[in-house]
This record gives structure tokens, C-alpha cells and sequence, in this order.
């Protein structure tokens, strides 16, 4: 059994609640603990993965969290950045599922937090163990 932490950027409630039942409930089905932390926004959530790995105490992270298209270049910016740090942080080994979601509006997010519709957090989740199978198979685990 592994231990994971889901980081979750809550910013729309009624979505993230979505996201993490799928993400929770998909852990528990494969037997694995988990603990949830919440950070202000999207770019804080490889803050807080690269934190959480220096602390030993996990060995794989579920991020969560919604971005809705605005008027401004805001959303490039945090899409394409906390994308961008979760993506150096796997590259350094760390099993992560990427479950922020990056959409064009309220409609897009909803079809795919509804764990009944694309279930994205679930789908994190299991992203997340499968790394974490795959490393383990590399170091011979």
C-alpha cells in the first residue's frame, strides 16, 4: 500500500468537490492511503508537490484544480506554468497524476469533474499509481 497527497488548487468549490471525490474514491479502490492539502491556486500546487517531497512522508501526488478561460492572458500563464512545474517535477522521478483541469469555460469543466461523466480526478489518481507501479518496476520493487 502507498501513501499519496492530493494538492488541490480550490478555487470553484462545486468543481473541486467533483475532482477529489473521483480522485479519493479511485485510491481507495486500489487499496492506497491519502491525505488532502488545499493551496490558493493552480501555480501553488507544484509549490506545494516539490514541499511535500522534500518531506518524505508520500510516495505519489494527485493534483487537482480548475482553470476557466478569462478575458485576460492570466490563464495561459497559470495553465501553461503549473503545468510546466509538475511536469520538471515528474521528470525528477516523483509519480504524479495531473488533474487540473484546463477549459474553456464552466460547461467543459463540469463534464469532465462529474465522476459519472470523464471522472479527470479519478483519471489523475490512477495516472498517479501507475507512475508509481513504474518506478518501482525500474528499481526492481
Amino acid at each position: 500500500m502507498a501513501h499519496f497527497l492530493i494538492v488541490e488548487a480550490r478555487f470553484y468549490d462545486h468543481l473541486n468537490d467533483m475532482l477529489l471525490e473521483g480522485a479519493r474514491d479511485a485510491l481507495d479502490t486500489a487499496g492506497h492511503s491519502h491525505e488532502t492539502v488545499t493551496v490558493p491556486g493552480a501555480l501553488e500546487v507544484p509549490v506545494a508537490i516539490s514541499l511535500a517531497i522534500d518531506a518524505q512522508k508520500y510516495d505519489g501526488f494527485v493534483a487537482l484544480g480548475v482553470v476557466l478561460r478569462g478575458e485576460t492572458y492570466h490563464f495561459e500563464v497559470v495553465s501553461n506554468e503549473s503545468a510546466r512545474g509538475i511536469m520538471a517535477l515528474t521528470l525528477d522521478g516523483a509519480a504524479i497524476g495531473n488533474g487540473i483541469l484546463t477549459v474553456e469555460n464552466e460547461a467543459q469543466a463540469l463534464a469532465r469533474a462529474d465522476k459519472m461523466q470523464k471522472n479527470k480526478g479519478g483519471e489523475a489518481a490512477i495516472a498517479a499509481i501507475k507512475m508509481l507501479e513504474l518506478a518501482d518496476s525500474f528499481a526492481g520493487r
